[in-house]
């Protein structure tokens, strides 16, 4: 394996990380993961832990376990579930022609008799997918970019540019008014208090890590996707590394535009600017008043006091 080209979309919950996953599809050259990439497992075990789910994690390994041992590992959910009980998963009816045998049988063949680096687990991971998908729309081909979503992964930036030194790590911030009132459609949403808190670390810690890696690690506004794509997708191409094509506008999965509901691949129903700022009129105003004290300085910081329909929250008096 090598000439292996990796970007990951992070984002906080309900902050437009499947949105913007789903507007890079499309693209002749990405190869862009079908579902969320869980990558995680229950061996990594972190001061972090309690804050996220393991499966959002970056993982870690046992040394001297097999290849079939490594794949089972990672909880990789929704693509496992799809695969395994197809009536169970919120996708079932997604065209997806892709038979797990053959996905296990590259990812060993992929992986050889070790011992086998984290890196190189991860790199197998994506390349069995696209190779024993057999009804994608693009041949993949060496040198294209592998594309994976996985929500909170950008809290482990720096073992990720660890692993691959040429990683490209794009963090999605959304304002936490739209992105909790979104949440809030979950069957069981996180209460208000424990959702800001998560907002403050997972918004910080990558700040850190796009000042420590800034070309590794940056930081874009869910507001400037829905407020101007065609810019916000020229900057994304640009960092990394591809052409801005026409497909970066619209969403879609597997090169076919989603032209309604983005659900079931995030609770994000809309990626325009009209939905993101009128459902912030859904909450009450103690909530309101909650997340005003809870983000004011974070939210500053990425200047939501500058965007119309936020000011009136975060403008200083």
């Amino acid at each position: 394996m090598s000439n292996f080209n990796l970007v990951m979309v992070s984002a906080g919950f309900e902050h437009g990380g499947n949105v913007t996953h789903r507007h890079l599809d499309g693209h002749s050259e990405l190869l862009v993961y079908p579902f969320e990439s869980q990558l995680g497992n229950r061996n990594f075990n972190d001061f972090l832990a309690s804050v996220e789910r393991v499966q959002y994690r970056y993982p870690e390994f046992p040394e001297g376990a097999t290849a079939i041992e490594l794949y089972e590992q990672m909880i990789d959910e929704e693509m496992k579930t799809f695969l395994r009980k197809r009536n169970g998963s919120k996708f079932k009816g997604a065209d997806l022609e892709l038979n797990e045998a053959d996905r296990i049988a590259e990812f060993e063949r992929l992986l050889g008799d070790g011992p086998h680096s984290r890196r190189q687990v991860i790199e197998a991971f994506f390349r069995s997918t696209f190779t024993s998908w057999k009804n994608y729309y693009a041949t993949p081909a060496e040198g294209m970019r592998h594309v994976g979503y996985s929500p909170a992964i950008g809290i482990d930036s720096d073992r990720l540019v660890r692993d691959f030194p040429n990683v490209r790590i794009m963090h999605i911030v959304r304002n936490p008014f739209s992105a909790y009132r979104d949440t809030k459609r979950r069957p069981f949403p996180q209460p208000l208090s424990k959702y800001l808190i998560t907002w403050n670390i997972y918004h910080s810690t990558v700040e850190m890590f796009a000042q420590m890696y800034p070309e590794n690690v940056r930081i874009f506004r869910y507001e400037d996707l829905v407020g101007d794509k065609k810019s916000f997708m020229t900057e994304v191409a640009g960092f990394i590394g591809v052409k801005f094509q026409d497909s970066m506008l619209y969403p879609s999965w597997n090169g076919k535009e989603i032209k309604d509901d983005i659900a079931p691949w995030g609770t994000v129903l809309k990626s325009t600017e009209d939905y993101n700022a009128a459902i912030i009129d859904d909450l009450n105003d103690a909530e309101k008043a909650q997340i005003i004290h809870a983000t004011t300085a974070l939210a500053r910081h990425f200047r939501y006091d500058k965007v119309p329909y936020l000011a009136k929250y975060y403008d200083a008096k």
